[in-house]
C-alpha cells in the first residue's frame, strides 16, 4: 500500500455565495460540484478543481452560516498551496492580485520553490507554488477561463503545512504508519528560529508534499471560516483503502472505518496532535452523476439523499449560476 499524493483539502466558509465568486471568478478554479455536507444537508458542501475534478486538484469548502473567524495556532493545518506552472506565473498572480484587491505577500523562496502567499476574504492562508523545479507528481488540466492563459492558471493542490505542538509523534505516523519520507528542511519565513520540515509519498513532488513545523509558543487553533477542516490523502482503489482501514486500527488509532461518500470512499481519523487527517480513494469521481460539460451547474445529491431534495434545496440559499 502507498498513499500517492494529496487528494483535496476541505476548509471553512460562512459565506458560500462571496467564496464561489472568489475560487471561480478571481482565482479560475472550476466548480465541480455543488452538493451539500452530507453530515449536516443543511448546508453546502462546494468542491473545485481542474477541468474535472482530478484527485489532487480538489479544493472544498464546508459552508457554515455566522461561523466564527478563524484564530491561527498550532495542532492546524496553518497553511495550504495551489499550483502552478512556472515562476513567470507567480507574476502574472501578483499583478492579478493587485488588480482585484486580493491580500497578498511578495514572491520569495521557500524549499527550492519560488511561492506567493495569499489570504481569501476570509482570512483562508494560501500559497501559490511554482512547479517550475519540479520533477515530481504531474498536475492536472485547467479549466478554460478567458481571464488567465492556460500557461499561468492553478493545476492543482500542493504543499501543505501542519504545525504541531509535538513534532516527533505526528512525523511518526507521517513515516512509520502511512509511509511517508522525510526530504529535507528549511527555516520559516515568518519565524527564522523554527524549522520546517518537508516530507514526500509516492513519486514526491509538490502534489505529494507535507510541511511539519513544531511550535510550541503558539495557542492551539480555534477553528472557524478561513480554517482548514481536514487533509485527504490519495489512496488508488477500493479495496486498498479497506487494507487502510485494518492497518491503521491494527496500530491503535480510532477511525472512521469505511465510509461511502458516493464520489470517493473515505477514512477519518486523527494523528496525535489533533489534526484530521482522510484517506480517499481516486474514484468513482465526479462524473458519476453529471457530464464533463455540464459539472457543477445543478445541486448534486448522493442517491441516499435524494429522496430529500426538496427539503433540502428549502433549507438552502440559491447561489448564483454560470
Amino acid at each position: 500500500m502507498q498513499l500517492t499524493g494529496i487528494h483535496h483539502i476541505s476548509s471553512l466558509t460562512a459565506n458560500a455565495e462571496q467564496n464561489l465568486h472568489f475560487y471561480t471568478n478571481i482565482l479560475g478554479l472550476r466548480l465541480v460540484k455543488k452538493t451539500v455536507n452530507q453530515d449536516n444537508t443543511s448546508n453546502y458542501h462546494l468542491f473545485y478543481g481542474d477541468e474535472k475534478g482530478s484527485p489532487g486538484t480538489e479544493l472544498t469548502f464546508f459552508e457554515i452560516p455566522n461561523l466564527a473567524v478563524n484564530h491561527p495556532g498550532t495542532n492546524s493545518i496553518s497553511n495550504i498551496s495551489l499550483r502552478v506552472a512556472s515562476n513567470k506565473a507567480l507574476t502574472f498572480w501578483k499583478n492579478r492580485f493587485e488588480q482585484f484587491n486580493v491580500d497578498h505577500d511578495e514572491i520569495t523562496n521557500q524549499f527550492h520553490n519560488a511561492v506567493l502567499s495569499f489570504r481569501d476574504p476570509e482570512g483562508h492562508r494560501m500559497t501559490l507554488v511554482s512547479d517550475e523545479h519540479d520533477k515530481g507528481l504531474i498536475g492536472g488540466k485547467p479549466w478554460s477561463n478567458k481571464d488567465i492563459p492556460e500557461e499561468f492558471a492553478i493545476i492543482g493542490l500542493g504543499p501543505v503545512t501542519l504545525t504541531v505542538r509535538y513534532y516527533e509523534p505526528t512525523f511518526q505516523v507521517l513515516t512509520d504508519l502511512m509511509g511517508y519520507r522525510a526530504v529535507g528542511s528549511y527555516s520559516s519565513n515568518n519565524n527564522p528560529d523554527s524549522i520546517i520540515h518537508v516530507l514526500e509519498t509516492g513519486q514526491g513532488g509538490n502534489g505529494t508534499a507535507i510541511h511539519l513545523e513544531e511550535r510550541k509558543d503558539l495557542p492551539e487553533e480555534r477553528q472557524g471560516r478561513g480554517g482548514v477542516h481536514h487533509v485527504a490523502f490519495r489512496v488508488q482503489t477500493e479495496e486498498e483503502l479497506k487494507q487502510w482501514v485494518a492497518h491503521i486500527e491494527e496500530d491503535g488509532f480510532q477511525s472512521s472505518g469505511f465510509i461511502d461518500r458516493y464520489y470517493f470512499r473515505s477514512l477519518y481519523f486523527r494523528e496525535p496532535n489533533g489534526i484530521l487527517f482522510e484517506l480517499a480513494t481516486d474514484g468513482p469521481g465526479f462524473m458519476i452523476d453529471e457530464s464533463l460539460e455540464h459539472l457543477g451547474e445543478q445541486l448534486s445529491l448522493p442517491p441516499f439523499l435524494e429522496a430529500q431534495r426538496h427539503q433540502i434545496v428549502a433549507k438552502l440559499k440559491p447561489l448564483p449560476t454560470k
